[in-house]
């Protein structure tokens, strides 16, 4: 049983991080107005947030850019649209996703206003990931690496990939439940092993979680609680499918006195609520459930929601076959 004070107390060393324009954008294709953007940095800032993560910088040779929103392809000159130089404690982010992006995007540190390279890969996709990891960090950028699918991962692959990235210039090493499916025993034996590199290595762990089966807030208390220092959310839980562990929990759960809920809810009640009433459909709901149970990849689901069936149990069958 977790120690009360590891639930109770906090850490300096704790990170937060707001995933809601990259996460979020999954679900609406990345239309976020400037208006929009533009307050919720400035509802992070009063928070108290770390990091905010502005979207992708996804490859135009990949995406058609006439398909998206600009936080897809997320531009130095687009985040200095919103931020200027970013005179604040809040530092800013992107994510780089192995096999859609091109580190000939990415400048260096010093002409952009970006802080944080977030680089996401499938284990079988690592050496790519680690040489855009080094290209960043040469650059000058701090990075993360995003492991994803890690439920669909042999523990032995997950020992192989993790004293791989020790060895590179890293920074932070994400545990990612990319189809909430794991149970919070489940992640404390995770994190364990995360940590377990991490130390080995001088790195630090953080956490991504998707709330299929409603346990994105409770795995990363679970993680937190066992060492675990970055933690990611999103504003009113808005993420790809069934979202992520919701900012307005996660920060009404941590101790520190630097971090304020009172900005989020204010946010969320000016502007997330809107989402919502236009229609852009997020979620914990009974078709992203199915997916978790079953340990598969949420698209079978939003494909479900997007036809707007309720066929639950067909649609269980189906998946299950």
């Amino acid at each position: 049983m977790k120690e009360v004070s590891k639930l109770l107390d906090y850490r300096k060393s704790i990170k937060v991080v707001d995933a809601t324009l990259r996460d979020g954008g999954l679900v609406n294709d990345f239309y976020f107005t400037d208006d929009f953007v533009k307050k919720l940095y400035m509802a992070n800032i009063e928070a108290g947030v770390d990091y905010m993560e502005m979207g992708y910088r996804a490859s135009k040779k990949v995406f058609d850019e006439s398909k998206f929103g600009k936080w897809k392809f997320c531009s130095d000159d687009h985040i200095r649209e919103i931020v200027g130089e970013n005179d604040t404690d809040l530092k800013l982010a992107i994510m780089a996703d192995i096999g859609r992006h091109d580190k000939n995007d990415f400048d260096q540190k010093a002409n952009s206003p970006v802080d944080l390279v977030r680089v996401a890969a499938y284990i079988h996709q690592l050496p790519d990931a680690i040489d855009m990891i080094e290209d960043a960090a040469k650059k000058g950028y701090e990075t993360s690496c995003n492991l994803m699918a890690i439920s669909h991962a042999q523990e032995e692959d997950m020992r192989v990939a993790l004293d791989m990235l020790g060895k590179t210039p890293v920074d932070v090493i994400y545990i990612v439940d990319s189809f909430g499916s794991i149970y919070p025993e489940q992640m404390a034996r995770i994190a364990d092993l995360y940590l377990d590199f991490a130390a080995k290595y001088g790195k630090q762990v953080g956490i991504h979680a998707h709330n299929n089966q409603q346990l994105a807030f409770a795995n990363t208390i679970e993680a937190c609680g066992d060492g675990v220092d970055w933690l990611d959310g999103t504003y009113l839980a808005m993420g790809r499918g069934a979202g992520n562990c919701a900012m307005e929990l996660l920060l009404g759960f941590l101790k520190n006195p630097k971090y304020d809920v009172y900005p989020v809810i204010k946010f969320i009640e000016d502007n997330m609520i809107k989402l919502v009433e236009e229609g852009i459909v997020w979620g914990y709901d009974i078709q992203y459930l199915l997916t978790g149970l079953l340990n598969q990849h949420p698209r079978t689901a939003i494909q479900f929601t997007k036809d707007k069936r309720k066929d639950y149990a067909e649609f269980y069958k189906e998946i299950y076959e």
